[in-house]
């Protein structure tokens, strides 16, 4: 076939492909009504799941698994706009790594908006002035980001997806190399990018700011001026890129957590956190952790943060592995209860990794 006839064929495909893309959604539209009819949410975490994973076991290729991810990726992100007006509020300004983690996982079509504070999204998804919420958890060198813990502790929301993004830090200015002074980024940047610095701007001074989208906009407008951001940040921002992949580790990677009004249901390959008190007194935590061991139950996560209701009172926060409904995790939780001050189940969600 010559290049005339294969582009015949591809337009043919194109059609077929219009059509039944356009048929996928009108689908899509009557299940969101019966949704809304019985008051359900519109997003469906462990649905994604099941689409994305038979689509994998579909793929034949020559289209690699993590491109047809990203097609329909953008095909439900169109549906779900479509069925209801969805707002993710994110971590801002524009161009964070959380706002680029909550479009690698709602996409394009949905609503975004930016706040200011974690605080501030734990508080618009309980008053419902958006749908859900991004938030950063952990990063694989910095450990937890305990002000997101410390939210748990009196929010009343629920997890109901996680996200895991690679991060790349890049050095962004509109100055020359030789002409940098002053660096401005996170503080848990300049922390992934300690060696890096030291190496190449042990004299320069390092400015923390509120996020790397506002560390783009301050290089952006100063002389002498740069920032550790993203890529997506010097794009919307104006400023030059100098250097990519700054950062020290080159396995730097960073969970979020999806948060909303309730956690996501079953899928086989699921992940739970609970918040966990106990009292003070010899042999507490061991106790707190023994149903987990007793049930054969792998615990992923485990971080404590004081109460600040009362010194030297603590909550656990513990990840494990499984659904709050599996028969194990039950008899565990039940074990648990029963040797704990109190136990709160923050939601059950599809594992990410």
């Amino acid at each position: 076939m010559n290049i005339d006839e294969i582009r015949d064929k591809i337009d043919a495909l194109d059609r077929k492909i219009v059509a039944l893309v356009n048929e996928r959604t009108a689908n899509a539209l009557k299940i969101g009504a019966i949704k809304r009819a019985a008051r359900k949410e519109i997003y469906a975490p462990e649905r994604e799941r099941a689409v994305y994973s038979r689509l994998v076991g579909l793929n034949r290729g020559p289209l690699p698994a993590a491109a047809l991810r990203a097609i329909y990726r953008e095909i439900m992100s169109a549906a779900i706009a479509l069925e209801k007006e969805v707002m993710i509020g994110y971590l801002g300004p524009e161009a964070t790594f959380t706002h680029l983690a909550a479009r690698e996982k709602f996409g394009s079509s949905v609503g975004y908006a930016s706040m200011g504070t974690i605080g501030d999204i734990f508080t618009a998804v309980e008053r419902g002035s958006i749908d859900y919420g991004v938030v950063p958890i952990e990063n694989s060198i910095d450990g937890a980001v305990t002000h997101t813990l410390d939210m748990f502790i009196d929010a009343r929301v629920k997890i109901c997806a996680e996200i895991y993004l690679d991060i790349a830090h890049c050095l962004m200015a509109n100055s020359r190399r030789a002409l940098i002074r002053k660096i401005y980024s996170k503080s848990e940047v300049f922390g992934q990018c300690r060696g890096w610095i030291r190496a190449n701007f042990p004299a320069a001074e390092l400015v923390e700011v509120s996020s790397t989208a506002r560390a783009a906009q301050l290089a952006a407008k100063e002389k002498r001026s740069a920032a550790l951001a993203s890529e997506l940040a010097s794009e919307i921002h104006g400023v030059r890129i100098i250097e990519k992949h700054v950062e020290d580790s080159g396995r730097n990677e960073t969970r979020f957590l999806v948060i909303g009004r309730s956690s996501a249901g079953r899928t086989g390959d699921d992940k739970t956190s609970l918040m966990i008190s106990v009292s003070d007194r010899v042999g507490a935590l061991y106790k707190m952790l023994y149903p987990f061991k007793n049930n054969r139950i792998n615990l992923t996560m485990i971080e404590s943060r004081p109460s600040k209701k009362k010194a030297w009172e603590y909550y656990f926060f513990i990840d494990f592995a499984g659904h709050i409904d599996d028969a194990k995790a039950v008899k565990a939780m039940r074990e648990l209860k029963s040797q704990c001050l109190f136990v709160e189940h923050l939601g059950s969600y599809p594992m990410a990794r």
